[in-house]
């Protein structure tokens, strides 16, 4: 059953996210979730309750995981996020400018909603999963790290496997 932790002052979950970091490596994800996110039930998966704002954590997120040298994140947006009329979510304009600002330098990957939570879903199934969940209610925002080894890159891989080939 998905574990989920009482809801955590604005500084309480800080702390948490920070001492995971350590524990995790590259498959493991953090996801920065809107309100209505789902709880999910995968065993792997944890959610803490920040009742902070989204970008406020995003921005955390985004800091803790650039202090760490052994993990860099590849970022995913919703797909979704870029259509959301104003009309339908008051506010979405002022918070995809402030996310985008933040994003700037992550080279974010925007995918179909459904297609990142499978990629969760496959994950969750060997691999853990924090979840912070925010208090923003705007639809198609949460934004989602897939954590990668931070010493060692796709082009090393390949050449380490070419190698092993010959």
């Amino acid at each position: 059953m998905n574990e989920v932790n009482a809801l955590k002052t604005a500084h309480e979950w800080e702390p948490e996210l920070v001492g995971r970091l350590p524990l995790f490596g590259h498959r493991n994800w953090i996801v920065v979730a809107d309100a209505a996110y789902p709880a999910q039930s995968k065993p792997g998966i944890e959610t803490i309750v920040t009742g902070a704002d989204q970008i406020h954590v995003v921005q955390k997120a985004l800091e803790a995981i650039a202090a760490c040298n052994h993990i860099r994140a590849n970022v995913y947006t919703d797909r979704e996020l870029r259509f959301v009329e104003e009309n339908d979510a008051p506010g979405i304009r002022e918070y995809r400018r402030q996310l985008n600002a933040l994003l700037d330098n992550a080279s974010a990957k925007q995918l179909p909603h459904e297609e990142i939570i499978a990629k969760l879903d496959q994950c969750a199934q060997v691999f853990r999963i924090l979840i912070l969940k925010t208090n923003l209610t705007i639809p198609y925002t949460s934004v989602f790290f897939e954590l990668d080894c931070g010493y060692w890159n796709a082009e090393a891989e390949q050449r380490l496997r070419q190698a092993m080939d010959k």
